[in-house]
C-alpha cells in the first residue's frame, strides 16, 4: 500500500510537473574504428541522464546514468569503460554520450532519458525520454561524398496537353545516411506543399529516394523547387532543385526532342528534362543545378522489385492450388472411408 506522504503527494501534483524537454541530434554518422559524440540537451536542471541503446529487432537495454552534480558514471554490468562514456557540458543541462572503436553492431538508435523528481519527501519520480539519435557506421572517408545526387522529370507532353497537368519528379542516389527529408516549394515562395513521398530503398552501400509533386492547372508561370534536408548538408544549407516554368517555348522544344515512341533524345548538355517519369534517361536543367545521374541501378532496382513481386504472386497461386488439390484428397479418402465404413456395417446387420 502507499504511505501517507506518497498518497499526499499523488493528491497535491496529480498533474504532475512541467514536462522536461530532452533534444538529440537526429542521426550521427561515424566512421570504423573512431569515435561518435552523442549530444543530448534538458530545457532544464536535472540530477541524473540515463542512456539507452535500441537495436532492431532486439529489447532497449541500459548502458548507463550519469550524476550531473558529481560527474560521476555509473555503467550497467556488461557495458565496457573503454567502449562508452558519458561527460557533463558546461552546465547542467547537456551531456554527451561517447562511443568508442566503432563497430557495425554499434549501429541503432540511442535514448537520453533523465529523471525528475516530483516530491522530494517521497520518492517518487517523473521519466521523461528523448527523441533518439540514430548512429550509422561507415567505412566511408570523411571526404567522399555522400549528399544526395539528384536527376530531376519534367511532366511529360501528353500530361500538359491532356489533362491540363504537371508531375514534376525529384529522383535522389547515392546518399547516406538514410535519413533524409524532401519538400516542395514554389520559387520565391516559403509554403511547403503536398506532395508524395516515395520509399527510402538501399541499393548496394548507399540509398535512394523519389518525390513528385503534381500541379492540377499547371501556370504557364510558375517555377517549383524541390528542397532536400540531409545530414551531409554543408553548413546545415539544404540542398535546392529548381524545376523550370512549363512555358510555350519549353513545351516546343520538348516536342522536337521526343522519338518516335515517346522518349527524349539523348542530349549532353540539355539545360531541361525532357522526359516523362516513366522513361528511361534524364537530363538535368543546368550543369550548375544538377549533375547528370545514370539511372541503371534505378532501373535494375525497380525490375528487381517487379520480378520479386510477380514471384510472390505465382508461388501464392500454386501454393493455393496445391493446398486446394490436398484438401480435395482428403475428403476423397474420408468419403471412400465413410461409405465403405456403412457398407459393412449394413453387412454387419443383415447376417
Amino acid at each position: 500500500m502507499l504511505g501517507p506522504l506518497a498518497v499526499l503527494c499523488a493528491l497535491l501534483f496529480s498533474g504532475g510537473g512541467a514536462e522536461l524537454k530532452l533534444e538529440q541530434t537526429p542521426v550521427v554518422v561515424g566512421r570504423l574504428g573512431t569515435s561518435a559524440t552523442l549530444p543530448c540537451t534538458v530545457d532544464s536542471s536535472v540530477y541524473y541522464i540515463h542512456w539507452y541503446f535500441h537495436k532492431k529487432f532486439a529489447a532497449p537495454k541500459r548502458l548507463l546514468y550519469l550524476d550531473m552534480s558529481s560527474s560521476s558514471v555509473q555503467r550497467d554490468t556488461s557495458v565496457k569503460a573503454d567502449k562508452v562514456n558519458a561527460k557533463k557540458g558546461k552546465d547542467s543541462y547537456s551531456c554527451n554520450l561517447l562511443v568508442q572503436k566503432l563497430e557495425k553492431s554499434d549501429e541503432g538508435v540511442y535514448y537520453c532519458a533523465a529523471w525528475e523528481e516530483q516530491c522530494y519527501w517521497s520518492g517518487w519520480y517523473n521519466k521523461w525520454v528523448g527523441p533518439g539519435t540514430i548512429l550509422r557506421v561507415t567505412d566511408k572517408s570523411a571526404n567522399e561524398d555522400t549528399s544526395p545526387k539528384p536527376t530531376v522529370f519534367l511532366p511529360s507532353i501528353s500530361e500538359i496537353k491532356i489533362h491540363e497537368a504537371g508531375t514534376y519528379l525529384c529522383l535522389l542516389e547515392d546518399f547516406f545516411p538514410e535519413i533524409i527529408k524532401v519538400d516542395w516549394k514554389e520559387k520565391n515562395d516559403e509554403t511547403v506543399l503536398q506532395s508524395q513521398q516515395g520509399n527510402t530503398m538501399k541499393t548496394k552501400d548507399t540509398y535512394m529516394k523519389f518525390s513528385w509533386l503534381t500541379v492540377t492547372g499547371l501556370p504557364k508561370d510558375k517555377e517549383y523547387k524541390c528542397i532536400v534536408n540531409h545530414e551531409s548538408d554543408r553548413g546545415g544549407i539544404n540542398q535546392e532543385i529548381l524545376f523550370p516554368s512549363i512555358n510555350e517555348d519549353l513545351v516546343a522544344r520538348m516536342e522536337s526532342d521526343v522519338d518516335s515512341e515517346g522518349h527524349s533524345e539523348a542530349k549532353q548538355n540539355t539545360e531541361v528534362v525532357t522526359v516523362s517519369p516513366l522513361s528511361s534517361r534524364s537530363f538535368p536543367p543546368g550543369a550548375s543545378t544538377v549533375e547528370p545521374v545514370a539511372l541503371n541501378s534505378t532501373e535494375a532496382s525497380l525490375d528487381d522489385e517487379y520480378d520479386s513481386l510477380q514471384l510472390m504472386n505465382t508461388s501464392a497461386y500454386y501454393t493455393y492450388l496445391l493446398l486446394l488439390l490436398k484438401s480435395l484428397t482428403y475428403s476423397i479418402i474420408i468419403t471412400i472411408y465413410l461409405l465403405g465404413r456403412s457398407v459393412l456395417d449394413g453387412n454387419g446387420k443383415s447376417s
